[in-house]
């Protein structure tokens, strides 16, 4: 007998038949969470796992920079960010240490730069009324200071972190792109930027970007001192007709069967992002760590692992995946069939650690509509991977691609302006997908309404996910797996 699940796909949700053998990728609860988190950064910070203390790094009457990411990670978000009170308790820190000025550095990496409406939005409203220091965003095409290179990479970052007597990174740990020393790789030019990749977002071995993070790291500390914090989040909580998704069993049934569920698919797409978005969400912390940047958040994200991860015995022959109707960055739009495949093939199946969750030749089977809607003007240089006929997987035609965007003096003016994405970032995004699809069967996305938008990522159009189920078993796939997701989470293979 099948059970049913619900999945994402886009702003709708669609229910799926799981076969019994059929293998149903569920999350842990999340765990307990602490209870003051000011409480437990200040904590980290007189007791750090490496390195000095904060009272013995700060200078009185000095300068510090306090670096942060934008809050990409974990989807969905919480507008209450337990990073922004990390954050204000790092600064109250600072203050009380007696450093007379204070530097925030939003490190965005290639990203929408953050305008000056949205930096409110990363500390919380208490802490912006009397905060008294300057905030920069970074800007990769900016005036950065040269660290030289480390073989054919330039190593040119933000001055905030050169001219100053502190910097501080205050980041959770998520991947090894996502927190700690990436968060000093974010702050770079976008040479080292576009080369910054990994194979697993959980593995440092095979990561370019966490080595190139090490180096900035040395590089760094030997001319100014430096440490930080790393948070170990929780799972997302949604409440409202999501409440105890994907985490319980009687949800996923309720879900399955609400008339509300229903109503969603009638209902126009606009409507249905609203309800979405005003669904009460909540991000807690688990654990915090202090120390230079590497060590604390070595340790945090081993410590996420292991209370995030779930066990998958053996590799699967197939695996479902549902698209959430956000894109992996800010600010939260509807994303294009770029960032739809990067959330699935970039971002979900790289959560692993141990091995790689599927098998050689296995088939992936992501669920979106994916239509070549661009949201404007964030979006807009996405629209370059579309414009040749050659297709993405041609290795010509994206050097090609990415050598028109760079040289794009409009485009460039529009990423320092805050308006959109930096020109090299769907060349990255689509870098990530291209070498997870290279060790696939094939890629099927159910419920494509373009095909020629999937054709052009190389993926396989299908009209529904049991026209795609049956594609996959007709290419031999058996131990299917359903991802019950967002939030996304680490899988340990061949664990039990």
């Amino acid at each position: 007998m099948s059970r049913r699940v619900p999945l994402l796909s886009g702003e709708r949700i669609t229910v799926v038949d799981v076969p019994d053998d059929g293998v149903v990728l569920r999350p842990p609860m999340p765990r307990n969470r602490l209870d003051d988190v000011g409480a437990a950064v200040r904590e980290a910070l007189r007791f750090p796992l490496a390195g000095p203390p904060l009272e013995r790094l700060a200078t009185r009457g000095g300068t510090a920079t306090v670096v942060i990411e934008q809050p990409s990670l974990p989807i969905p978000s919480a507008p209450a960010e337990p990073r922004h009170e990390a954050l204000a308790t790092t600064v109250d820190e600072l203050d009380r240490l007696g450093v007379a000025r204070i530097t925030i550095l939003v490190a965005g990496g290639l990203q929408r730069r953050t305008t000056p409406r949205e930096i409110g939005l990363l500390v919380p409203p208490e802490f912006r009324r009397r905060f008294r220091g300057r905030v920069i965003v970074h800007d990769a095409e900016g005036d950065l200071f040269d660290l030289g290179r480390t073989g054919n990479v330039s190593l040119r970052v933000n001055r905030a972190l050169v001219e100053t007597d502190l910097v501080v990174t205050v980041t959770a740990a998520e991947t090894v792109l996502n927190g700690g020393p990436a968060s000093l790789l974010k702050a770079c030019g976008r040479d080292a930027m576009r080369v910054g990749g990994a194979v697993s977002l959980l593995e440092t071995s095979g990561s370019q970007g966490w080595r190139l993070g090490l180096e900035l790291e040395r590089r760094l500390s030997a001319r100014v001192p430096l440490t930080g914090v790393s948070l170990v989040l929780n799972l997302p909580n949604v409440g409202g007709m999501f409440g105890g998704f994907p985490y319980d069993e009687q949800a996923l049934e309720r879900l399955a069967g609400s008339r509300l569920r229903r109503g969603l698919g009638i209902v126009p797409a606009s409507v249905r992002r609203r309800v979405i978005e005003r669904l009460p969400r909540e991000l807690t912390v688990a654990a915090v760590f202090g120390g230079v940047p590497s060590a604390a958040h070595t340790e945090a994200l081993l410590r996420a692992i292991a209370f995030k991860g779930v066990a998958l015995e053996e590799p699967l022959d197939a695996i479902v995946i549902g698209i959430p109707p956000v894109t992996p960055f800010v600010p939260r739009e509807r994303p294009n069939p770029l960032s739809a495949a990067y959330l699935g093939l970039g971002l979900a199946l790289r959560l692993w650690r141990d091995a790689f969750p599927l098998t050689h030749r296995a088939t992936v089977i992501l669920l979106h509509h994916f239509q070549r809607q661009f949201a404007r003007p964030t979006q807009a240089p996405y629209r370059s991977l579309f414009f040749d006929p050659r297709t993405a997987r041609d290795l010509d035609a994206m050097r090609e691609g990415e050598r028109a965007a760079v040289a794009d003096e409009r485009a460039i003016d529009d990423y320092r302006a805050g308006r959109a994405v930096h020109p090299l970032e769907p060349f990255v995004e689509w870098s990530a997908c291209d070498a997870t699809a290279n060790r696939l069967r094939s890629v099927v996305i159910a419920g494509c309404r373009d095909a020629t938008a999937a054709r052009q990522l190389g993926f396989v159009p299908a009209h529904n996910v049991a026209t795609a189920l049956g594609m996959a078993r007709g290419a031999g796939a058996e131990r299917i797996g359903f991802l019950l997701a967002p939030p996304y989470f680490p899988l340990l293979v061949g664990r039990r």
